[in-house]
């Protein structure tokens, strides 16, 4: 550190540093490039993050059911021919996983434990029994793969890490399984311009990792970073951490690659290098933005094969901050003056309540960055990320805030990060949280929108609901913890209960979705929609806007057959059945 103390480093010694003496004095020899370096490591790849690798151990229990709609019918069984048919088009013999016995011992069968980690999500909360993996390597095998199943009407479930929290990456029943795993290249990298052109299987931390060298990172950072791929990351349209500052993948996202469901495997290549026309550019303005509809689209209108990403600078300075406030009018306070006087060096504002701290701080054995404890036990936090290119302009101005916030008695308490540790361990508080709650027991996961003002009402409003139905009291709700982003009103609402119950499921669905709609909100920030909400849809949106989806929808996939049941309400399979009538009476 300089010798002479910021303003900022000032404020933090009245913010009562985590840092020990001997630290501090370490912290204060090195020389400015490890203080830049150390700084930096929030955007670089964490060794700590939770890898949800295929291969975990799943709980025995019956995944989710309720409400699951029927199989269509007229879908086709996958058998020995089918399989025979995708090995011959696979590079790999690796890239084909199945337990269906070949008849002449042409590929060797595998065990359903090979294929758990895949029919399974990692909530264990959803489960499909698909007979068939594929992890084609190109988009020439996918393109194979969905001209065939076209052909074939053969269900197909794209799938990408299966991070995923609404049921959306796994089958349903026996439908084909398409990871994109085994596409994990990067193509291209323009370090004048930034963009990033890679492969949909490529993990979000390892493009992470492949642009730190080159001075640039992603622009979009989430807990699952370790296991999560890009293309399923464009497919939800994930939000994450950094949003607040560089905005939402339709933003940041400049072309797609996706393999249409139908009889050629169509490829669709917009503003990919190589592709069809220009390519990676940030300024096209010619015909419909064709990308923009698979941002967000979940699988649905096509399997994402490859993207094109705008990728900002790393940064040089970076501070994170986590003050103590009494109720959640001061976030709201903190959160008003913070942009105001931050203003471009914001990367962040996030919340977490009592109930969430005390959670991390039991199930993680992580310690409290606070000396005093709240008044009357309760409290809210939130936490504040600068990053920028001018460490002494941001220090000044972090620091300013602190003084103005402490001296309006705003904040009750706080701590400021010295070095990379504790930037680490002051994100930890936050990032930790799904995973603390996973430990404490099975959780219902809701991420809503809504206006700030009104976020934190909903929770409270679950708790005295939760209480007039006496599920605290028997034991099958332990607690209800409320955290998003203020920056964009995204709160996360996370139910704890003692198992998976259709009784519990009851009281919150649909409540949740009424009282959010109530608040002019949606029921679907980030997480997407998947099968858990495909059938609330209409608590965010209109019918006629409904009406267009299922119409655009069936314009890409005339045979419905990607994602079946999934992301839209269930239409009547009339569309379907006429054009099956028609395919029928043409071969006939």
């Amino acid at each position: 550190m300089a010798a002479r103390p910021t303003a900022v480093q000032a404020t933090a010694r009245a913010l009562r540093r985590t840092v020990q003496p001997t630290a501090r004095a370490a912290v204060a020899a090195a020389s400015s490039s490890v203080r830049i370096l150390a700084s930096n490591r929030r955007y670089l790849p964490s060794s700590s993050s939770a890898s949800l690798a295929h291969g975990r151990a799943f709980s025995t229990t019956p995944a989710r059911s309720a409400e699951r709609p029927a199989r269509r019918p007229d879908f086709k069984k996958l058998d020995a021919d089918d399989v025979a048919y995708f090995k011959s088009v696979l590079s790999s013999p690796s890239s084909l996983v199945t337990t269906i016995p070949s008849p002449d011992g042409s590929w060797q069968t595998a065990s359903e434990d090979d294929l758990v980690g895949y029919n399974v999500d990692w909530m264990d909360k959803y489960k499909g029994n698909s007979p068939v993996l594929l992890k084609p390597k190109t988009t020439d095998e996918v393109s194979k793969i969905l001209a065939y199943c076209y052909k074939k009407r053969i269900a197909v479930v794209p799938q990408g890490g299966n991070t995923g929290l609404v049921g959306g990456g796994v089958p349903l029943y026996d439908e084909l399984i398409l990871s994109t795993e085994g596409m994990n290249q990067v193509r291209a990298f323009d370090d004048v311009s930034g963009i990033l052109t890679a492969d949909a299987g490529c993990i979000l931390e390892n493009l992470s990792t492949f642009l730190h060298p080159k001075g640039y990172m992603m622009p979009l950072d989430l807990g699952a970073k370790g296991s999560c791929h890009i293309g399923g990351n464009v497919a939800t349209n994930a939000g994450g951490l950094r949003l607040l500052r560089y905005g939402s993948l339709h933003g940041t996202v400049l072309g797609i690659e996706a393999v249409l469901p139908d009889e050629k495997g169509t490829v669709l290549s917009v503003n990919i290098p190589g592709g069809d026309g220009a390519g990676a550019l940030r300024k096209d303005n010619t015909g419909y933005d064709l990308k923009q509809l698979f941002i967000g689209s979940e699988g649905t209108l096509g399997v994402i094969t490859g993207v094109s990403i705008l990728t900002p600078r790393l940064p040089s300075a970076i501070n994170v901050a986590v003050l103590s406030v009494p109720d959640f009018k001061s976030v709201q306070t903190v959160f008003k003056e913070t942009r105001a006087q931050l203003g471009e060096i914001l990367s962040a504002f996030e919340f977490f309540d009592q109930e969430g701290l005390e959670m991390v701080l039991h199930h993680t054995g992580a310690k409290s960055p606070f000396e005093t404890e709240p008044e009357n036990g309760r409290a809210f936090y939130v936490l504040i990320e600068t990053s920028g290119s001018n460490k002494d302009h941001d220090d000044e101005k972090l620091g300013g805030l602190l003084e103005s916030l402490l001296e309006n008695e705003t904040i009750t308490d706080g701590t400021l990060a010295q070095d990379e540790t504790q930037v680490q361990s002051l994100w930890s508080l936050r990032e930790s949280l799904p995973e603390a709650a996973g430990k404490m027991g099975r959780v219902y996961k809701y991420d809503l929108s809504m206006p700030v003002k009104d976020m934190y009402s909903l929770v409270e409003e679950a708790r005295e609901r939760f209480k007039e139905k006496g599920l605290d009291k028997d034991g099958s709700i332990k607690t209800t913890v409320g955290y998003g982003h203020i920056g964009d009103g995204n709160l996360h609402i996370n139910i704890v209960a003692k198992d998976w119950d259709e009784k519990v499921e009851k009281v919150i669905e649909p409540w949740i979705y009424e009282a959010t709609s109530k608040r002019n909100g949606s029921i679907s920030a980030e997480h997407g929609v998947g099968i858990m909400k495909s059938r609330a849809l209409h608590y965010s949106k209109t019918e006629a806007a409904i009406g267009v989806m299922q119409q655009i929808r069936r314009l890409f996939d005339p045979r419905g057959i990607l994602m079946p049941s999934k992301y839209l309400p269930m239409e009547s399979d009339a569309p379907f059945e006429q054009e099956k009538k028609e395919h029928v009476g043409a071969e006939q």
